[in-house]
């Protein structure tokens, strides 16, 4: 038993070291075309920033799942939190894009290792008040979320909330 465990810890372990040094990969290249191109940040890209998705998404969210009265409160909380979470993945990210050098394939992993531990550290904060909202929610709320989550669509998708 303990050696199918070690087996699968393993495997889990090597999948893991190899997407981030695939998106290590993407990353470079993103970061390295535009450094090389010497342009500024163009509209497009500033307008999406982690804050202004976190936005968008809470107010898609908040329209569609139609939150109580009672409900408010820990919606609050939970949202306070997204938009902390996203203050700081922007901040990481102009910390990042302001350094001028290139980055060596360890630097890469470094800075990869970095956003990817941001985003675990974001999701332990973020999971305690998403667990008491969606406690909070009905079976229909539930049902909008849950298709949420599934599919990456926000707002009302008919294809999507088959009963």
């Amino acid at each position: 038993m303990k050696r199918k465990t070690n087996s699968i810890v393993l495997q889990a372990t090597l999948i893991l070291v190899l997407v981030a040094f695939l998106s290590t990969i993407f990353l470079a290249n993103a970061n390295n075309s535009f450094a090389a191109s010497g342009s500024k940040k163009s509209q497009a890209m500033t307008r999406t920033s982690a804050i202004e998705h976190t936005e968008a998404q809470i107010k898609q969210l908040q329209g569609t799942l139609n939150i109580t009265a009672a409900q408010e409160p820990l919606w609050n909380n939970l949202t306070q939190v997204m938009r902390e979470n996203a203050k700081d993945m922007d901040a990481l990210r102009k910390e990042r894009s302001e350094q001028t050098a290139p980055l060596n394939a360890v630097e890469h992993m470094k800075f990869h290792s970095q956003i990817t531990q941001a985003h675990l550290n974001q999701m332990n904060k973020l999971i305690p008040p998403f667990e008491a909202f969606y406690g909070s929610l009905s079976d229909e709320q539930k049902k909008i979320v849950d298709t949420t989550f599934r599919t990456g669509k926000y707002g009302k998708n008919k294809r999507h909330n088959k009963k």
